[in-house]
């Protein structure tokens, strides 16, 4: 019953709020977060633990709360645009995106040599996915399995009707490592979420300070396949407008064992995001765990250097 009363609310959201006027859209959803905010639900906590670490131990406690307050805003924000999104023209989804050193995806893009952008969950992702494909770059991206399955498929059907290839992280017919790895040695490029280990398989890396754990696949993806590995992340200038930076790729190192190679990228990757996120706290949607000292210990895979499963 929850699970499919979970499904029709979101099929309520893309069904009623696609329809509104925007203004009205955005009106209602900055009223639901200042509720949501004001309930302090497990889900607004864990966001406020998260920004703590962001801003530091010894944060003034009125800007930790606004900065919460603002971050719960950003996140209904979020889910407000997905809803909307579908009735974008292709046009307006390019128009409302500003781009910050787009080159720096672009060329390996066109090269052949195969992309992968990591991302972390920042701004709005699938508008910047709705960009890049809309610009001329298909991608493929990994999609972790919701229930009920229905509402797995609805939001397959939405990102693929973005101009994304979703390939499900796990129950596909075949393992996604193994596919991704095709697309790229195919010369494609993709956009994987990359701040929140999902697979057990996590590397540890020092992320403001202390330990957290960030999936090992783009690295290794990059390193297998010779692909360019480039940090991308998102920020909401306006009220209308994301902005997307694409950051300096990150090369494997010259010496190393694969392992090695894989644990300095990652490392890499997770500077690039703690840049961006430190100066745009506001707009990094994690309501999740994401630091070791957080995390149940019995729950804790052995740190490793390989393949995802």
């Amino acid at each position: 019953m929850s699970g499919r009363l979970t499904d029709a609310l979101y099929g309520a959201g893309w069904a009623v709020v696609r329809g509104m006027p925007e203004r009205l859209a955005r009106h209602q959803f900055d009223a639901i977060a200042d509720v949501v905010y004001a309930r302090r639900g497990n889900g607004v906590r864990r966001l406020e633990v998260n920004l703590r670490r962001v801003l530091g131990p010894d944060v003034d406690e009125r800007h930790l709360r606004r900065t919460t307050h603002l971050g719960v805003r950003s996140y209904l924000r979020y889910w407000r645009e997905v809803f909307q999104l579908p009735r974008m023209k292709t046009a307006e989804a390019i128009a409302r995106m500003d781009v910050i050193d787009d080159w720096r995806l672009r060329e390996p893009a066109t090269s052949g040599e195969g992309l992968v952008l990591g991302l972390p969950h920042m701004g709005n992702w699938d508008h910047a996915g709705a960009w890049l494909a809309g610009t001329g770059v298909p991608f493929t991206t990994v999609a972790e399995r919701l229930e009920p399955a229905s509402l797995f498929d609805r939001f397959v059907e939405f990102r693929e009707s973005l101009g994304m290839e979703v390939i499900p992280l796990t129950g596909g017919d075949r393992p996604p490592f193994e596919v991704l790895a095709e697309r790229l040695r195919a010369g494609g490029t993709l956009a994987l979420l990359a701040d929140r280990d999902l697979t057990a398989t996590g590397l540890e890396v020092d992320f403001f300070g202390a330990p957290a754990r960030m999936p090992a696949g783009p690295a290794a993806l990059a390193l297998d396949t010779g692909a360019a590995l480039v940090p991308i992340t998102l920020s909401y200038p306006d009220e209308r407008r994301t902005r997307l930076r694409a950051h300096p790729r990150i090369d494997p190192p010259a010496s190393g064992t694969r392992a090695e190679k894989i644990q300095v990228m990652t490392q890499r990757l997770a500077d690039a995001f703690a840049a961006a996120i430190a100066a745009d706290p506001q707009d990094w949607h994690m309501l999740q765990r994401v630091w070791v000292a957080d995390l149940d210990p019995a729950r804790l895979p052995a740190p490793v250097g390989g393949r995802p499963a």
